[in-house]
């Protein structure tokens, strides 16, 4: 009850949060750089392929079976990305619960943490030995939780403030956020290999310049986003193999700390659970989300 109370409170926020034109503006270019390639895909190979301009009597069956089952499957994998991209820009990344002992204490409270506070085990604390607290809201920090200035909240397990999604990347979408990458990788390479044939194809003297320049464009526009995300996706999966999250990862960068261990792992296996979820099956779709709180991470189940 409490953290749907907390949830709701996160959504009341939408109207000023949504209102900040100019930080909308990565999310519109995503948007518009989807559209793009969707549309350079669909009208430029997949219709040629298709042939659907053609009577059927001069179709190629085997460039319309080739068009239709590449067709499909981009359809597939891209509604797989838009749904991530959604719940990434829309999921509560999770916070600090209110009450159950996590409120700031002040000098002048002398009775001991009640609640929830009371059993959870707390392994980063200052250098005083103090636990770690938000100066903006007024709690008290449960492990690998930080204060976003942006979203203006504590993220439980925050990974970082995506501005491409206009979210916190924490310990609810973090899923989103990983299996995003995984299906843009997928969609990207499929766009990339198999609109090839059709770059090859505008080479002929009998295709206009200006479609060949079109097609050439978008594939080497693909291939470059292709590069640059697979890149992405290889950092983000060895945090999530290594128990870290970008936040700490550059928190060992500041130390000069090593970069191999984390006092949060518990193996490859449990690491990829705590962020894809328990069930291997499901690892690579929107569901089954990971189990817990997010406040723990040392001790047992989470």
């Amino acid at each position: 009850m409490r953290s749907r109370q907390r949830e709701q409170q996160y959504l009341d926020r939408d109207a000023p949060r949504f209102g900040e034109l100019s930080k909308l503006l990565p999310v519109f270019l995503v948007v518009v750089t989807i559209v793009f390639l969707y549309v350079q895909y669909f009208f430029l190979h997949c219709l040629r392929l298709l042939q659907w301009d053609l009577p059927d009597i001069l179709r190629n069956a085997e460039q319309i079976s080739r068009g239709s089952w590449q067709l499909g499957v981009f359809h597939i994998v891209t509604l797989m990305l838009l749904y991530c991209l959604l719940r990434c820009l829309l999921t509560f990344p999770g916070t600090i619960p209110d009450g159950q002992g996590w409120e700031l204490q002040t000098e002048s409270t002398t009775s001991p943490v009640d609640g929830e506070m009371k059993s959870v085990q707390i392994t980063e604390k200052k250098t005083t030995g103090e636990r770690r607290h938000c100066k903006w809201c007024l709690k008290y920090k449960p492990d690998r939780c930080h204060h976003c200035r942006v979203c203006n909240i504590c993220v439980l397990r925050m990974d970082h403030h995506c501005p491409w999604v206009y979210n916190c990347i924490g310990f609810r979408n973090h899923k989103y956020f990983i299996l995003l990458l995984i299906y843009s990788a997928i969609d990207l390479i499929f766009i990339t290999v198999t609109m090839f044939e059709s770059v090859w194809w505008s080479t002929r003297i009998d295709v206009s310049p200006a479609l060949m320049l079109s097609l050439l464009f978008a594939e080497c526009f693909a291939c470059f986003l292709c590069m640059v995300n697979c890149l992405f996706l290889g950092f983000h999966g060895w945090l999530t193999v290594n128990a870290m999250t970008t936040l700490e990862f550059c928190e060992k960068s500041m130390k000069m700390a090593g970069y191999d261990s984390s006092i949060y792992s518990k193996g490859v296996y449990e690491n990829i659970c705590a962020v894809l979820g328990p069930k291997p099956l499901f690892w690579f779709l929107p569901c089954s989300l990971p189990k817990g709180d997010g406040l723990t991470w040392r001790d047992g189940e989470d």
